[in-house]
């Protein structure tokens, strides 16, 4: 039976006095875990937000936080009012959303999320162009792991994120922006510096130099490496959480690596020279902008995803690849 409050005079008039105010300073509280933090990033004095929340837990009878821990903690049935605030808060900017479509109104601040592997390559090819052709948007962007940007969306925190896909959840959307193929940079002294195309079968993990544990792009070698049955992973030994480190240890003679096509096309001419690629289709990642099944912002969501896959376009002409899933849960 679907409990309704408005049966229950006292609850509905708690309900009523409820301000969307409040109900994001208590947002705010439970992401940072400090008041005067909270404060700081709601650009409100602290003595404010603190009252209002203290108002918002007398009208309610219950405490929302446990201000006695340090980091503030929610209570327990304080995180069953962030989780419904959190849906308040959501379909009160959903109404925003209706009227700023209707008006064909394309601004205000929006939170982007990025993967770290594809941060610095795309960033600067359509970061300048959006900002021309969307003046009002205020893009806010954070480079995250795929992990913390499936939690930020989930709470709300991000408003969109480009990442690395599929990833089978079935929270969010996702639109492909492109396919990028895995390059394999392969150094003189290798084994496979002869060979004028490789093959996935080629491949050996023992003698592959991995991002470390975290990143998506080093899920999606293990799964290429699964894929042709030379899953051997108990002798890697060499891992760095930048490309340009694994570069450097490829030319030591630590070993190859693979990378992704984009990151490619800055290296010198010396290092182009060791670039290695698959024979088709080549192993490739999905990169798509990823959102939330409640759609908010979804004006602002088209105008990124077709500015960035007009931007792409002209960049990766490839086509003929096999899709590389970056979970490890995914059979291939």
């Amino acid at each position: 039976m679907q409990f309704d409050p408005f049966q229950y005079p006292i609850f509905a008039t708690n309900l009523i006095s409820m301000t969307i105010t409040q109900l994001k300073y208590v947002l705010a509280v439970a992401e940072h875990q400090n008041f005067t933090r909270a404060a700081e990033k709601s650009f409100v004095t602290q003595p404010t937000m603190s009252m209002q929340i203290q108002k918002l837990e007398e009208e309610l009878d219950i405490k929302i936080f446990d201000r006695t821990k340090k980091p503030v903690e929610l209570t327990e049935v304080g995180k069953k009012i962030v989780e419904q605030a959190r849906n308040i808060v959501n379909e009160a900017e959903r109404m925003q959303d209706v009227v700023d479509q209707e008006k064909g109104y394309i601004g205000g601040k929006f939170s982007l999320g990025i993967i770290p592997t594809v941060m610095p390559t795309l960033l600067p090819m359509f970061l300048k162009i959006f900002g021309r052709r969307y003046p009002r948007v205020q893009l806010k962007i954070e480079e995250l792991n795929t992990s913390e940007i499936l939690s930020q969306l989930h709470e709300g925190y991000l408003d969109a994120a480009i990442a690395a896909t599929p990833l089978e959840d079935e929270r969010i959307k996702e639109r492909p922006l492109f396919y990028e193929p895995f390059v394999g940079y392969i150094p003189e002294n290798h084994r496979l510096w002869e060979k004028k195309e490789i093959i996935p079968s080629d491949l050996d993990l023992q003698d592959i130099l991995l991002l470390e544990d975290g990143h998506c792009f080093r899920d999606g070698i293990m799964n290429i490496c699964k894929a042709s049955k030379t899953d051997n992973t108990e002798n890697f030994q060499l891992e760095s959480g930048s490309f340009e480190t694994l570069l450097k240890l490829a030319d030591d003679g630590l070993g190859m690596t693979l990378l992704p096509y984009l990151h490619t096309l800055d290296l010198s001419e010396d290092r182009k020279k060791n670039l290695k690629y698959f024979e088709t289709p080549s192993p490739a990642r999905e990169i798509s902008l990823i959102y939330s099944k409640s759609e908010l912002k979804l004006q602002i969501i088209t105008a990124l995803h077709d500015t960035i896959a007009s931007v792409i376009r002209g960049a990766i002409a490839f086509h003929d690849v096999k899709i590389i899933s970056p979970t490890n849960q995914r059979k291939l």
